[in-house]
């Protein structure tokens, strides 16, 4: 088969979408012909280059907040392209919208959605945008959803047909964890990985880094618009020695950071599955999440833990201080090849 992926990003931009659409992307390349077109707004990636098997081709993009990703030359390339599946992903950027002009014999659509902007403005533009962003599902031949709570809400907001709706969780490489149980813990360390947005709650992590013996410190591993607000409240609270900010971090240093986290924590205010907590539970490090969105479904309260907002932060550091340095254990996780086995059936469902 020859097959589009439309993303607003990719690799080796780093967030849990560009992870979902590259794992995808090199599986399904081992038999078939994958090409995937992505914005690139800083200008600075190649053109067009292989990877790992895929033909990625990069379009210039204008990217306000860092965000919609509107690129007039992804659509009119799209308009001019054919292939036999077209799977466009996240609802929440332009590319998806536009991916449906592809000539294709399947539109697949993973959108990835959690219903809200990241910022009031953006919420508002969300809910606008909807009567036109209903067109993406009316024409899709198959919606996928990455978790139940993502399909709760594809059905409530866009009333769609639920014969072509299903669920297919994201995956994780079980060949990456398979000797991490080698790597000692370190209980006392906190692990966040992700975007830096207000709405991923890290800021109460580093509010009752205080609370806390002195002896645990927060690793921070992404980038984002709110890492000047985090890096300052850092400073002011006088975290210095405590808190560290990484980018970029190759691939098996952050696996290794994984598994050696005492906890890992993330209090997002919504989230359509969240990847890294499948990747921090599948290197046996426990996780406290906020009890919303698509995260209250990890809680088990053995390997899981949940609390609600408004967060508390004396209930929060003592539930870290409870959990960190439990050692999690079995929890259902999907490997990617699991994922692509289910979504071959899709592209090839009549």
């Amino acid at each position: 088969m020859r097959i589009l992926q439309v993303s607003p990003r990719y690799y080796p931009t780093i967030g849990g979408i560009e992870e979902h659409v590259r794992n995808i992307s090199e599986r399904l390349a081992r038999e078939h012909e994958v090409t995937v077109f992505a914005c690139d707004p800083s200008g600075k990636l190649p053109k067009e280059e292989s990877i790992d098997g895929v033909f990625v081709k990069r379009f210039e993009s204008f990217c306000p907040s860092d965000a919609y990703y509107i690129s007039p030359g992804m659509a009119r390339r799209l308009k001019k392209s054919e292939f036999d599946v077209v799977h466009g992903h996240s609802y929440h950027a332009l590319p998806l919208y536009f991916a449906r002009y592809a000539k294709a014999k399947r539109f697949i659509v993973t959108p990835h959605y959690h219903r809200h902007g990241h910022t009031a403005f953006r919420d508002f533009l969300i809910k606008l945008y909807r009567r036109f962003g209903k067109r993406i599902f009316d024409q899709a031949s198959r919606v996928i959803a990455v978790s139940e709570y993502e399909k709760r809400l594809l059905i409530e907001d866009f009333t769609i047909d639920t014969a072509k709706l299903s669920v297919i969780p994201n995956g994780i490489d079980s060949s990456e964890h398979s000797n991490q149980e080698v790597i000692s813990k370190e209980p006392r360390t906190i692990l966040y990985v992700g975007r830096l947005e207000e709405y991923k709650g890290l800021q109460h992590v580093i509010d009752t880094l205080p609370l806390l013996h002195k002896d645990y410190h927060l690793q921070v591993v992404g980038d984002g618009p709110h890492k000047a607000h985090l890096v300052a409240k850092t400073r002011e609270l006088g975290l210095n020695d405590r808190v560290r900010f990484y980018h970029d971090l190759p691939r098996p240093e952050l696996l290794e950071r994984y598994a050696k986290a005492g906890v890992f924590v993330l209090l997002s205010r919504y989230e359509a599955f969240a990847l890294t907590v499948a990747e921090a539970l599948a290197s046996r490090t426990p996780c406290i999440v906020a009890n919303t969105s698509a995260l209250s479904e990890w809680v088990d309260d053995k390997n899981c833990f949940g609390i609600k907002y408004p967060i508390d932060r004396k209930e929060l550091a003592g539930l870290i201080d409870r959990v960190a340095g439990v050692t999690a254990g079995d929890v259902r996780l999907w490997d990617w090849d699991m994922v692509v086995a289910e979504l071959i059936h899709a592209y090839l469902a009549d």
